[in-house]
């Protein structure tokens, strides 16, 4: 008998697996979390700690990350439209046009009509803007080059798991309903390996309620439970 068609492997091998999907989703959450609260007040105090511009600092204090990828937008492809960064980042042309109007107040950016379309407006970076740009491209490569000295602890093949997994996830809806693929299709010679998984299912929902019974114990009620299992079904 192969491992593959061994009910007790297979169960085990299912239990172990959806531990570490909990455990993944758990983690999915802390990244989100992290990312939505402490990236952006990060990099703002990175930029603040690296700049003895008191203008800087002070539109640094009261801006957001949209206007920082608009400053982007325009230090790299000036002369730009309104237009043209609506699409590179996929924002409304309403919400393009609030925050380039609040750059021109701050003289971060200015703005001028082509001389034969008084309709299209081209914004360029005035000279504190090009700082703020400068400033920003700097966090940026110090973030790259932080993420890079991270991931080195990753062997090869780890990393080549960690981009499938980035591309995948980048293609996946977790709305929308798709059908994954958790396994080859199954051939003539695997049909007898059908009770096996219905078994693994079986144990698999039994162990997610026993998960939950333990979590509701305290730590005296769960020692207490450690040393029946140990006495009824480990011992002699």
């Amino acid at each position: 008998m192969t491992r593959s068609s061994d009910p007790q492997w297979n169960a085990t091998t299912a239990i172990e697996k959806e531990i570490l999907l909990k455990e993944m989703m758990h983690q999915v959450a802390n990244l989100q979390k992290k990312f939505q609260s402490e990236g952006e007040d990060e990099e703002r105090s990175w930029m603040i700690t690296n700049t003895g511009d008191p203008a800087i600092i002070g539109f640094l204090k009261e801006s957001t990350v949209m206007m920082l990828h608009v400053i982007d937008a325009i230090g790299e492809l000036e002369p730009i439209n309104g237009i043209t960064i609506s699409k590179q980042f996929g924002m409304p042309r309403g919400s393009v046009s609030k925050i380039t109007r609040k750059l021109v107040e701050l003289n971060i950016v200015r703005s001028e009509f082509l001389p034969d379309n008084k309709k299209e407006v081209l914004f360029h970076l005035t000279p504190l803007g090009r700082k703020i740009f400068e400033l920003h491209k700097q966090l940026h490569l110090h973030m790259e080059h932080n993420i890079r000295n991270f991931l080195r602890r990753y062997d090869v093949h780890q990393m080549q798991f960690l981009v499938q997994c980035l591309k995948d996830t980048a293609e996946a809806s977790w709305v929308q309903k798709e059908v994954f693929d958790e396994a080859p299709k199954k051939g003539k010679d695997d049909q007898n390996d059908v009770g096996a998984s219905n078994q693994a299912s079986a144990d698999v929902t039994t162990m997610t309620e026993v998960f939950s019974m333990l979590q509701q114990l305290d730590e005296r009620q769960l020692q207490k439970a450690k040393a029946l299992i140990q006495v009824a079904f480990l011992d002699g």
